[in-house]
């Protein structure tokens, strides 16, 4: 990605140039909607979440500090888009019966097992208090290194591993034979 194509859209986008905005939002269109599918497996809502948070971006660009990566700005004004998006639509049922309706015992083929779990594991991540689920999705479902999830999170490395821990443990304890 462009950093300095950031920083001179921005600059524009300031100065009264609107129009410029169309850049930020063609470099990083594509990164949002994959961070917010990656919460709700869902192309349509992902990219109406990655809009809100464009329209999120627009009203704050003023906000941003133009010493640190726009990337990273970006990033966490999406992740607090998306929390507070999944927070408004969860629905008013709990992880188990969710992770229940997810397992066809009378299926016997092994590559739908290996799909029908993945998609459990990611269900029930989905249901994880959003400190932990935020590690475990740009951590694992990103695939991100620990100092870009801390970075994107906005906390020490520390943080990110204790997050990743107790995620983890949380999983094993929602999951428990499920998977085995």
């Amino acid at each position: 990605m462009s950093h300095e194509g950031d920083r001179t859209d921005v600059e524009a986008v300031l100065g009264g140039e609107i129009d410029r905005f169309e850049g930020i939002v063609n470099r990083w269109q594509g990164p949002l909607v994959n961070l917010a599918w990656r919460y709700v497996r869902d192309r349509p809502l992902a990219e109406e979440m990655a809009q809100e948070a464009f329209v999120h971006c627009f009203r704050k660009l003023h906000q941003w500090r133009s010493e640190a990566e726009f990337s990273t700005w970006l990033f966490a004004l999406a992740l607090n888009v998306y929390r507070s998006f999944l927070r408004k639509r969860r629905p008013p049922t709990d992880d188990t019966v969710a992770a229940d309706s997810l397992i066809r015992p009378s299926s016997t083929e092994a590559e739908l097992f290996d799909s029908e779990r993945r998609e459990l594991i990611r269900r029930t991540v989905s249901y994880l208090p959003e400190i932990y689920r935020d590690a475990i999705v740009v951590y694992y479902f990103e695939d991100q290194d620990l100092a870009t999830t801390a970075v994107r999170l906005g906390v020490p490395a520390g943080t990110v591993k204790a997050r990743l821990h107790r995620g983890r443990e949380l999983l094993r304890e929602r999951l428990g034979r499920r998977l085995e």
